[in-house]
């Protein structure tokens, strides 16, 4: 307690914040859609409070400093129902004082709230999507992605894989759109590093039960039949964002090889075994609270609500639009138990980050990885980087 005492009076100090008699309220949106609830694995069926979750433990931990500085933090969460129109929603929450609005909606509904949002000078915290048309072709100078992108995710995943020396990859593809966006990324990927892609299939949709009295024979006759006949390769990838065939590859494939992408070797930004860095006292708390790991979604929702926290204490403001310049500045960092300070991509308003890999159990790896430079920052070796980026900011 002492320790964080000297810590608080220090930043006090550095930002030269004075105290009034009356706190300072700063007032944070959720707008939220229910997550789909169709997983291969019963075990993995996110729980309603999925996010939730996240920005509630995060507005307790903005509260814990905020007590010393004299502000005070109060989350408005806002869920979606089927067919509501989320703009509608957006402007209630900008209705109570929420200027600063985190996200878990898709790309289409994002989009919507973003353009509508520019003129009630609301600022978006993106924490779901994964698009890259949202940071490229389509980005909004009042969206944070704090989300990775699909393109982040497969570069963590390529460079652990080429420092394996596992090069030659066979990718087997799902046919809705998110998947067909994965694999592109990892095409990209392996590119970028080096791996070659010795052969692509498609896994086509045709529906079905599974969960029948013969579904585990028919997934043990079909899972070896797709792989079969493949050249040689060191590892089979899977892009399948749809929870339709990846959960069931690994130990069934043809030939006898890992599994990465979609299922086996997984690319993320949180697990719950993750516990390094300090990590395993978030989870302590986290699961202490809510009787559950934190998923990834709950950490990139914590991590939204903690860059709003982060930019009024440094910036010494409540005021939006001070704290949102703050947030755009090179100046701009936020801790999130990953090794290092995480900041924000000036070209594309993308929060750099590393990844983590992660087997179902243990997290096998974070990248970037090591001998994987970049002129500014080893994070700028995942995802798109200044160069290749078609965003111009509006």
């Amino acid at each position: 307690m002492l320790r964080l005492l000297v810590a608080v009076c220090a930043l006090l100090a550095s930002i030269g914040t004075g105290l009034s008699d009356q706190p300072q309220e700063i007032k944070i949106g959720y707008l939220r859609e229910a997550p789909s609830r169709i997983r291969i694995s019963l075990i993995d069926v996110p729980a309603g409070n999925d996010g939730l979750a996240g920005a509630q433990l995060a507005i307790e931990d903005d509260n814990t400093t905020g007590r010393f500085l004299n502000q005070h933090y109060t989350l408005i969460e806002k869920l979606l129902a089927e067919g509501e129109d989320p703009v509608t929603a957006m402007n209630a929450l900008a209705d109570q004082g929420a200027s600063f609005i985190v996200t878990s909606l898709d790309a289409d509904r994002l989009l919507k709230v973003a353009d509508a949002g520019q003129a009630r000078g609301v600022t978006l915290l993106n924490a779901s999507a994964l698009d890259e048309r949202l940071r490229e072709q389509d980005c909004r100078a009042n969206v944070i992605h704090v989300a990775p992108t699909r393109s982040m995710l497969a570069d963590g995943l390529a460079q652990y894989l080429v420092w394996k020396k596992w090069t030659k990859w066979m990718l087997l593809t799902g046919s809705h759109p998110n998947d067909v966006l994965f694999a592109e990324a990892l095409r990209h990927a392996a590119t970028r590093f080096g791996a070659k892609i010795v052969e692509q299939r498609e896994f086509k949709d045709t529906g079905g039960a599974r969960r029948t009295d013969s579904g585990v024979a028919e997934i043990q006759r079909q899972m070896p039949v797709v792989t079969q006949g493949a050249p040689e390769h060191d590892v089979l990838i899977a892009a399948d964002e749809s929870e339709v065939f990846a959960g069931y590859l690994p130990y069934r494939t043809w030939d006898a090889r890992p599994v990465a992408g979609s299922a086996g070797l997984v690319p993320t930004t949180w697990n719950a075994a993750f516990d390094q860095w300090g990590a395993v006292q978030l989870q302590n708390r986290f699961t202490k609270q809510f009787q559950r790991p934190m998923t990834a979604q709950d950490m990139q929702v914590w991590t939204a609500v903690r860059m709003i926290g982060e930019a009024a204490v440094r910036s010494g403001s409540g005021d939006s639009g001070k704290m949102l310049a703050y947030i755009k500045s090179p100046d701009f960092s936020v801790a999130a138990f990953k090794g290092q300070k995480l900041t924000v991509r000036d070209w594309n308003l993308q929060l750099r980050q590393p990844i983590l890999l992660f087997d179902g159990r243990n997290t096998v790896s974070v990248s970037p990885q090591e001998g994987f430079l970049h002129q500014s920052s080893a994070l700028d070796t995942l995802g798109l980087d200044r160069p290749e980026t078609k965003c111009k900011l509006k």
